[in-house]
């Protein structure tokens, strides 16, 4: 898919990766439709974009709510006029151990933690993917749809939530590409493994220590590296159904 004037929704696409993805998509002069819960960080990004000479759309939306992702979709393909491509980057992380016993004290992951990553990370896509393809299809506009899954996908301690969902994701990449292949949408996904966004910037030293060294690569990787992986898959039309690893070697 060439990407010049087309179309392409991004959820998260207010902050962190999600930013760097709106970015380097003007760059290559995409428009861009923008979705997230904070406004200002959402203006700041669109602006951003349209500084480098392209049309930028913001929609607040929570991609947990059928009803909001409905409306939010059926409004850009109104104010666009076709849609030719989604990111799935929306997410949260709500960490901690299932169990956990400390000085004869127990606690434990409670259904919330647990229920509004999976609402959000799994359900989100879900959502954003089923309501996106199904206007595609309806526009008679062929494209790709991109879902971020992660490396602990493979399992990650202190993450029984968000690895279930991210595990979840990978394996409906593979459904969807085969369910979509007939109407022109691929589908295909982007496991990243340790990235420097902001949370991770936010980290103690010594954790941010052990979890670098770890990597084969002995480094983080850049926002700018997964959105690069994003444009390559939304321009090569005979990847689908795969999860393009992208972790600098690290295995959990």
């Amino acid at each position: 898919m060439q990407l010049q004037d087309k179309v392409i929704i991004i959820t998260g696409g207010g902050q962190g990766l999600g930013r760097a993805m709106a970015e380097y998509l003007a760059e290559r002069r995409v428009r861009l439709a923008l979705v997230d819960l904070n406004q200002e960080k959402l203006d700041d990004t669109a602006a951003a974009c349209r500084a480098l000479g392209v049309q930028a759309r913001t929609y607040l939306c929570n991609v947990a709510s059928e009803e909001q992702v409905t409306q939010t979709i059926a409004q850009i393909a109104e104010d666009f006029g076709s849609i030719n491509g989604l990111v799935n980057n929306a997410g949260i992380l709500r960490d901690g151990l299932t169990i956990k016993v400390k000085d004869g004290e127990m606690s434990k992951m409670s259904l919330a933690q647990w229920q509004s990553v999976i609402d959000v990370n799994l359900t989100g896509v879900f959502l954003c993917t089923r309501e996106v393809a199904a206007k595609m299809i309806e526009l008679q506009n062929e494209g790709a749809i991109i879902n971020i899954s992660s490396v602990s996908r493979a399992g990650n301690i202190g993450q029984a939530n968000y690895s279930a969902a991210k595990a979840a994701v990978a394996a409906d990449t593979v459904v969807w590409a085969r369910e979509l292949a007939r109407y022109g949408i691929r589908v295909a996904g982007v496991a990243p493994g340790f990235i420097e966004t902001e949370m991770v910037a936010s980290m103690k030293p010594e954790a941010l220590q052990r979890m670098t060294e770890v990597i084969p690569l002995k480094r983080l990787g850049k926002p700018e590296e997964i959105a690069h992986a994003i444009a390559f898959l939304l321009e090569n039309e005979y990847f689908t159904g795969r999860i393009l690893e992208l972790d600098g070697g690290v295995r959990l």
